[in-house]
């Protein structure tokens, strides 16, 4: 039987909107639900009656990431006038579409044979509260709410201020075949129906901030399938990004909805600032393109994250690295701000714009409080000119990649030891600041918190992967000789301090990091397998660590754990302490390959389908449970995951470029393929693949002695490309 998991409700989404409700369509306040906009949810409880009582539920669903569709039918009743409605004798649709507001369409059809007097009543609740005290359950009214209904025009305004902080909801009756009335915050229509006759309404929900116009909220009825402007640049961009065709349905479907999902999660919002003065290549789609973390709580720009799916996407299109490098560049810090954890040269964590923020209740103004990001940008810098070859780019993100690299050498390393240390400065900063960033996230051998400030194993390793990498950028393409020399050196010592700090001889693997007394956190844990992916592991200890990360204690069949089984702390429903990441174990297949230790890749790659094939749609979510897999069983959801979200489908981005060893240099108009294809996935073709100015379409084969075949279809411009 194909068993297909996830979560419990019907979530859409679009730009920095997002709808998360039942599968009937009803919100609650009192559950992670709403209708939020700009971090700031409108829309807190929904409900819906037909005749006084809930409509029964045929069938509810998302119909695309900015629409949905809700079918109903209606149990026994007594009409408006005294008479029997006879249970499904009435069908009723809910239509969603979002974007810029809300779009609702409401369809009811009478089928009973007879006339029928009925009520139709959409009651909401709203309480504008911040996207922090909504994912927290702390929400408190800070401000004043007031609601008013025009009767003449057929609209409920809803306003919200405290202070400065100002939101308000317009809701518009629209094209209604009956007049609305209001009472006890909620719409009524009484409509009255032949047999076999129908009846429609629109309700219009527009968003407000401050003194800014409302928005003006989608005008076609039923439009679940997009039509709009933004709908088109979606489709243009996925018209000129790569695609991919497996020899196997089931992983070319993931791949396709990956993608989609990462077009989805573009925000306008820093549309502007990314594009900059960014000169459009003739016939391409929007460079300008920022993903957003995930939904529905990260739903905004995040260094980290946006830097990460720049790196997974290369392969699929370097428009995501393009249009995060200038966003990222325009909220580089520029000074010191304890409060924010924000020092100069470093790039942000996470923006928001709620109330918390706006009041500055909440550091997020934006925040810095992580560390792994200023060095991913100046990475994310370098690869992605091997990808785009384009001078321009490189040049206009060179000072921030110098003020990267300067914040590296100077606050990124606290004491002056040489390492990477991390350590809060806020009151409300995050204790943790590596990618694994939950306040429990990094615990010593007795499970005990790690004492401040942190030195992770990762930290070491990717400040000395983007040194090694913009050396060569130096060295290549600015003649800077010296510079590159003295990133290398540095970029040595880093890796030394790692082999002879961060060796745990008797696990055979890399301790988790070291803690504020510069002592080992004795942690078994997935971190080593990013040394991997960075190529800082000496290549006679990259064995150990593999088999390592595969022992029975972190391998659960479905994927490796972010904690060992063994350790005290492990709990494989918490987020960070033996549950799975799809991303995490990417980074570890991706080290895997480049070690040449092909047979462990594929058993990561196979239980990464294997689980992605489990999911609703394909759609891997930001993380499962660490459960061991058994016969019959599947993954199981982690309750509050973002799904979609931004590196878990970035993640199957990358696996297929690790499989197929993708090694892109743009400036020498060359292209490298290092397949180790499976047995169960012998093909994968690629279209529209982009190198430079070039694209090009290929297909590797694995042919029955293991050894690999390259055919290039088709290709535009100058591009040498080279098997093995």
């Amino acid at each position: 039987m194909e068993v297909r998991v996830g979560p419990p409700c019907v979530t859409i989404h679009d730009d920095d909107e997002v709808l998360v409700c039942e599968l009937n369509g009803e919100m609650s306040s009192t559950a992670e639900q709403g209708y939020f906009s700009a971090d700031t949810r409108l829309v807190s409880g929904y409900r819906l009656k037909l005749g006084r009582v809930r409509p029964v539920l045929c069938n509810g669903s998302a119909v695309g990431h900015h629409s949905a569709r809700f079918e109903f039918t209606n149990a026994a009743s007594l009409g408006a006038d005294g008479l029997d409605v006879p249970e499904r004798s009435l069908h009723l649709r809910l239509d969603r579409t979002i974007g810029q507001g809300l779009h609702e369409d409401y369809d009811l059809t009478n089928y009973c044979g007879q006339a029928a007097a009925l009520e139709l009543e959409v009651s909401l609740e709203s309480d504008f509260a911040d996207l922090f005290d909504v994912k927290n359950h702390r929400c408190i009214r800070r401000g004043g709410l007031q609601s008013q209904w025009d009767a003449h025009r057929g609209r409920l305004v809803t306003r919200y201020r405290n202070g400065e902080f100002e939101r308000s909801l317009i809701v518009d009756v629209d094209r209604a075949d009956s007049d609305p009335e209001f009472a006890n915050g909620g719409i009524l229509f009484r409509i009255t129906l032949g047999p076999g006759a129908s009846w429609h309404s629109c309700l219009l929900w527009r968003p407000a901030f401050g003194k800014e116009k409302p928005e003006r909220a989608p005008r076609l009825c039923h439009d679940l399938v997009g039509t709009s402007q933004r709908d088109h640049s979606h489709r243009d961009w996925m018209a000129h990004a790569t695609t991919c065709v497996t020899s196997d349905p089931a992983i070319t479907e993931t791949v396709r909805q990956a993608v989609d999902d990462l077009t989805s999660l573009r925000i306008g919002r820093h549309d502007e600032a990314a594009a900059g003065h960014r000169r459009q290549p003739q016939g391409r789609a929007d460079d300008a393109w920022v993903p957003a973390a995930g939904i529905p709580w990260f739903l905004s720009l995040f260094g980290r994250d946006s830097l990460t799916v720049s790196l997974q996407t290369m392969s699929l299109s370097p428009r995501f690295a393009l249009g995060s490098l200038r966003a990222l560049a325009s909220l580089q810090a520029d000074g010191y701000d304890d409060v924010r954890d924000m020092q100069p040269g470093k790039i942000e964590h996470e923006i928001r714009h709620g109330e918390l923020a706006t009041l500055h209740l909440v550091p997020h103004t934006p925040y810095y409080g992580t560390h792994e990001a200023t060095s991913l940008y100046v990475l994310v810098a370098a690869e992605a000119w091997r990808w785009h070859g384009d001078r321009v780019e490189l040049d206009a993100v060179r000072p921030h990649v110098e003020r990267a690299l300067s914040w590296i050498d100077t606050d990124g390393d606290l004491d002056g030891d040489g390492l990477q240390e991390y350590k809060t400065r806020s009151a409300q900063g995050y204790y943790n600041q590596g990618w694994k960033d939950s306040g429990d996230a990094i615990v010593g051998a007795d499970g005990e918190l790690a004492a401040l400030p942190i030195a992770l194993c990762e930290h070491q390793a990717l400040a000395a992967a983007a040194k090694r990498a913009w050396a060569s950028v130096l060295e290549d393409v600015y003649r800077d000789g010296s510079g590159a020399a003295r990133l290398r050196a540095e970029a040595d010592r880093l890796v030394g301090a790692l082999e002879t700090r961060f060796w745990w001889e008797e696990q055979g693997t890399y301790y988790l990091g070291l803690d504020g007394d510069k002592q080992p956190i004795a942690s078994v844990s997935s971190n080593p397998g990013h040394l991997l992916c960075q190529g800082v592991v000496a290549p006679e200890r990259a064995p150990l660590v593999a088999r390592r990360l595969l022992a029975p204690d972190m391998w659960t069949g479905w994927g490796i754990r972010t904690l060992s089984a063994d350790h005290p702390r492990y709990n494989p429903f918490s987020y960070q302490l033996g549950s799975v990441w799809p991303h995490d174990n990417v980074m570890a297949a991706a080290g895997f390959r480049r070690y040449g230790l092909e047979a462990e890749a594929t058993q990561v790659a196979r239980a990464f389908f294997d689980a992605a094939g489990q999911f609703i749609a394909h759609r891997l979510p930001e993380l499962f449970a660490g459960l061991d897999r058994d016969p019959g069983g599947f993954p199981v959801q982690y309750l509050g995951a973002n799904v979609p979200q931004a590196w878990a489908s970035g993640a199957v981005i990358q696996l297929i470029a690790v499989l197929l060893g993708l090694e892109a240099d743009a400036p020498a108009q060359s292209l490298r393929v290092r397949p180790a294809l499976p047995d169960w996935l012998p093909e994968i073709r690629l279209e529209r693949l982009s190198v430079g100015d070039a694209t090009v379409d290929l297909a590797v084969a694995r042919r029955p002695d293991g050894t690999h075949a390259l055919d290039v279809a088709e290709c535009h411009g100058r591009l040498d490309v080279q098997l093995g």
